[in-house]
């Protein structure tokens, strides 16, 4: 029995000169002799316990017995504090003990439970429920909280329905792979555990469900990064009677809600728009970190010489670095192009206290050329120009160099959309074209006419949005037209039969009539992430994975019985 009911949590302690009850771990314990101060922590702060000879004996014992991370009920009378700690919102308050409960004692535990801690992240993450105890961590769960609570205020306001869609799907193997999950009743079949929901939130439109919404997982079989976890969670919504410009309405109104709710940030809207070209043009990436400037610049006009053009036809101009970017450093820049794909860089450097740039390409140029290559690129005293034949590159160097230089603003949100996608990509591994975004996405009005003679020219009703350099949400208006639809799955290579095995119920639905309709996919995690500040998903999510995909607190995946195998008719394949 506790014998006492909490009245407060510890970080919002209020009402000097009233009896109050607290529970929560030990942060710290320092006994003076004579006085015994305890600070007692939980989700929403820490305040400072005061024992002293004033309180019965047996309290003071008690208390002397306790230990950092124990969990203690504590009564007292809350009071204003002689010395004021402004690291902590209780700071100004203490609570003198009356009546002491330890509910829970705890072992010494394997390192020290503070923001400050510098215990390896594997550790850490062997004891996550430890590790999930320090503020910064419980603050980003709630942060996280705080966005779903958020997206769901936002989208019912709006007339959005939250519907589930089943977690137990057929594995249609477009893009990253399926997690596949054997059935015990169906022998040798297999669900998929679904990589979205899309499917599903299309036919609710064709059901007449207008407005879907849904905070749903999903998962994903693929190598994980900083900003990928192979379970996640999708802000999934879809709309009927729409076209792109009132999706991107729709959801930039939900970025203003969500970033004045949960930062207190208001943003201007509309918010920035590039087309997928404009971007590659001017970033190099589909996912600009548009922060900071050092835009690609093409020089390929002022270049007369062809044997130049052919690797070294656009650059980005470093303001200032010529003093950071030394020859080694640029060095370094053109092994890690090398690395990427790309060919050794090219440069113009102009220290400041020089006439005139160097410049590794000179031999090359003519009378004035270098002048020209400056005065396009505007590269002044005291900047690097590197150079190279690949945009895609430069876009990768764009954010090294902007890194090296301490460039990229802390507390900045820039939001912009990338439309306008390409429709197919071409996959060297099979020769074939594949979906850049998903089969089911609709073509331009005015790019269909190449789907079958020219893939590489038709353009998709598609778009993502991308927050400082991350990618937040991906969408698109579908295909409601089932002629249409089966001609795009034939462009990607699939035969009838293929696409009767795989989508023939979604075909079939949309022989009975579909509104027009379209949607997206905003990453819950991800948009957490950036607006905690965090650099990893693994800083927003409770329990994570490591980058081979294994939680390594339970030590999962992990062998099952010879028994349950049996059950699924299955059996391992021994290497």
């Amino acid at each position: 029995m506790l014998g006492l009911k909490r009245t407060h949590y510890c970080g919002e302690i209020d009402g000097v000169g009233n009896e109050v009850i607290v529970g929560g771990f030990v942060k710290r314990i320092r006994d003076k002799g004579g006085i015994i101060f305890i600070d007692l922590r939980d989700r929403t702060g820490v305040v400072q316990l005061v024992l002293d000879e004033t309180v019965d004996g047996n309290v003071f014992e008690l208390a002397k017995a306790v230990k950092s991370e124990y969990v203690l009920m504590a009564k007292g009378l809350l009071r204003e504090r002689e010395s004021v700690n402004k690291d902590i919102k209780t700071g100004n308050v203490e609570i003198l003990i009356s009546e002491l409960r330890i509910l829970s004692k705890a072992q010494t535990p394997p390192f020290e439970i503070t923001d400050e801690t510098k215990v390896g992240e594997e550790l850490r993450l062997k004891y996550r429920y430890l590790d999930l105890r320090r503020k910064q961590l419980q603050d980003n769960l709630i942060t996280r909280h705080n966005v779903a609570k958020s997206a769901r205020e936002y989208f019912y306001k709006n007339g959005f329905i939250e519907i589930e869609t089943p977690t137990f799907i057929k594995s249609t193997p477009e893009g990253a792979r399926d997690y596949l999950v054997p059935s015990r009743l169906h022998e040798g079949k297999f669900y998929a555990l679904p990589q979205s929901p899309q499917i599903y939130k299309q036919l609710l439109m064709i059901s007449g469900f207008d407005r879907y919404i849904q905070l749903a997982r999903c998962y994903r079989d693929e190598d994980l990064r900083a900003d990928r976890q192979p379970e996640f969670t999708q802000i999934d919504l879809e709309m009927s009677f729409v076209d792109v410009p009132d999706v991107l309405e729709m959801v930039e109104g939900f970025i203003a809600h969500v970033m004045k709710d949960i930062r207190d940030i208001d943003i201007s809207l509309p918010l920035e728009r590039l087309t997928f070209d404009e971007a590659m043009a001017l970033y190099g990436s589909d996912k600009p970190d548009t922060r900071y400037d050092m835009k690609i610049v093409d020089i390929s006009e002022v270049i007369t010489n062809d044997e130049l053009r052919n690797f070294a036809n656009a650059g980005i101009v470093a303001k200032g670095a010529a003093n950071t970017l030394t020859r080694k450093e640029i060095d370094k820049l053109s092994e890690f192009s090398k690395g990427i794909g790309g060919k050794s860089l090219a440069f113009i450097r102009w220290t400041s206290d020089s006439d005139t740039p160097s410049c590794s390409f000179g031999k090359f140029l003519g009378d004035g050329e270098l002048e020209s290559i400056c005065k396009v690129m505007n590269c002044e005293k005291g900047d690097v120009a590197l150079i190279t034949d690949s945009k895609s590159v430069l876009g990768s160097l764009r954010k090294i160099v902007a890194e090296k230089l301490d460039i990229i603003p802390n507390d900045t949100f820039n939001y912009v959309w990338i439309t306008d996608m390409p429709f197919f990509e071409f996959n060297e591994e099979t020769g074939a074209f594949d979906a850049m975004h998903h089969p089911f996405t609709c073509p331009t009005d005015e790019t269909l006419q190449f789907v079958e003679t020219a893939p590489e020219k038709v353009y998709a009703k598609a778009y993502d949005l991308v927050l400082n350099g991350v990618e937040l949400l991906s969408g698109s208006i579908r295909i409601t037209d089932y002629e249409l639809q089966e001609k795009m799955f034939r462009a990607l290579g699939l035969s009838e039969s293929e696409i009767a095995l795989k989508f023939g119920f979604l075909v079939e639905a949309y022989r009975y009539a579909a509104p027009p309709h379209g949607g997206a996919g905003i990453g819950l995690d991800r948009l957490a992430m950036v607006l905690c500040g965090a650099d990893d998903l693994r800083d927003v999510t409770a329990f994570p994975k490591v980058k081979n995909a294994s939680e390594l607190m339970s030590e999962c995946p992990a062998s099952v019985d010879i028994k349950q195998l049996d059950e699924l008719h299955i059996s391992i394949k021994e290497k």
